[in-house]
């Protein structure tokens, strides 16, 4: 049987509770939501990356991209990516974030993706995103 591997990049935080920020298990790389947090400070909490949906969306994509990157993976192993607002206006502003954002990332393939609105993070963060990946 292969073994589960808990994953926490240096730039994140401890998680809070018994979770992990990404699992790898044999090629199957699941990372859990993320946020918007700049890249952890010893002894302080953690803060959003700044008020606007693009600086907190660019920040949570450099955080799942950290994760996926100490799992091995990269954007190109991503087979699915979830995606959850904290409002619907927000919609069309992200897919214009979103689409630029994986340009730049030069994907063969995009990966499978799902927006939903979810009202449950934190107050003063607009988004979540988690990432399914499978490696070659």
């Amino acid at each position: 049987m292969t073994e589960k591997t808990a994953l926490t990049p240096a730039t994140h935080t401890t998680p809070p509770a018994k979770f992990s920020h990404g699992v790898k298990k044999g090629n199957i790389l699941q990372v859990a939501g993320q946020v918007g947090f700049l890249p952890a400070v010893e002894g302080q909490p953690p803060t959003p990356a700044g008020p606007t949906l693009r600086e907190q969306t660019l920040q949570t994509l450099a955080n799942v991209q950290a994760v996926l990157e100490e799992g091995g993976a990269s954007w190109d192993d991503a087979m699915m990516i979830r995606v959850y607002l904290t409002d619907v206006a927000h919609f069309a502003e992200l897919n214009e974030i979103y689409n630029a954002y994986f340009e730049q990332q030069g994907l063969k393939e995009a990966p499978a993706a799902r927006t939903t609105v979810y009202v449950g993070l934190p107050p003063g963060l607009l988004i979540e995103i988690d990432a399914l990946a499978v490696l070659s």
